[in-house]
């Protein structure tokens, strides 16, 4: 599997529940992260409370522009309504770099969850049409942010479907996954398959709701 123990891991949306619980978790692994968010002040704010809770200190918190910078590969983890203009914020800073989207487009009624439509057909292919300098993955879509926040749980046990089109970066990142105890990462197909991925975010959630769990997936027979 790749080395990735000396990469550092750019977070936007780390001041949510998911960008949080696995800035917490990949702290933990050792690794070296930084917090993005529109505001410096809030991303310290919130890397400053993990540097607590994971007992670490190779945590910061800067604006997006700079832990773009900074960062050698980036998770997106903001809500879908703010995805594209993130995207479009940070576009020359993540030029030549690794991106991660775990964006999951979804609405909710009385129903409960639905995929919503995507123009570019997911909100991974909408990152690869703003980025095209950048090497875009998805990843990281059905991991509960709950279980991820609790560090009683030595494990988080799970496989993490990793999507792309860019062979060394989808290794990358399944290596990346592998450094939180319990996760396996296993390649998921091209770009182009993220809407299904995505779009069973909301199948997840409605099992979560009805079984009062914290439910992932597995994949058999590999």
């Amino acid at each position: 599997m790749t080395e990735v123990s000396d990469l550092t891991v750019g977070v936007f949306g780390g001041t949510g529940p998911q960008g949080r619980g696995l800035a917490l978790r990949w702290a933990r692994a050792g690794l070296k992260v930084i917090i993005g968010s529109r505001k410096a002040e809030r991303a310290e704010e919130t890397a400053a409370e993990l540097r607590s809770e994971a007992g670490v200190e190779h945590i910061t918190g800067v604006d997006n522009a700079e832990a773009a910078r900074q960062a050698d590969i980036v998770l997106i983890a903001v809500p879908w309504e703010g995805h594209k203009a993130l995207l479009e914020s940070v576009r020359a800073e993540l030029a030549g770099k690794i991106v991660i989207d775990c964006v999951n487009p979804l609405g909710f009624d009385k129903q409960g969850p639905f995929a919503l439509p995507v123009e570019e057909g997911s909100a991974a292919q909408q990152a690869e049409a703003l980025l095209p300098e950048s090497r875009v993955t998805a990843a990281f879509h059905h991991v509960s942010a709950v279980s991820l926040a609790d560090l009683s749980l030595s494990k988080v046990e799970g496989d993490v479907l990793v999507l792309g089109d860019d062979r060394e970066a989808t290794d990358v990142v399944r290596a990346l996954a592998e450094t939180i105890p319990g996760f396996r990462g296993v390649y998921g197909g091209r770009l182009r398959n993220a809407h299904q991925v995505e779009a069973f975010t909301a199948n997840l959630i409605a099992i979560n709701r009805r079984y009062k769990a914290h439910a992932g997936i597995r994949i058999t027979d590999i």
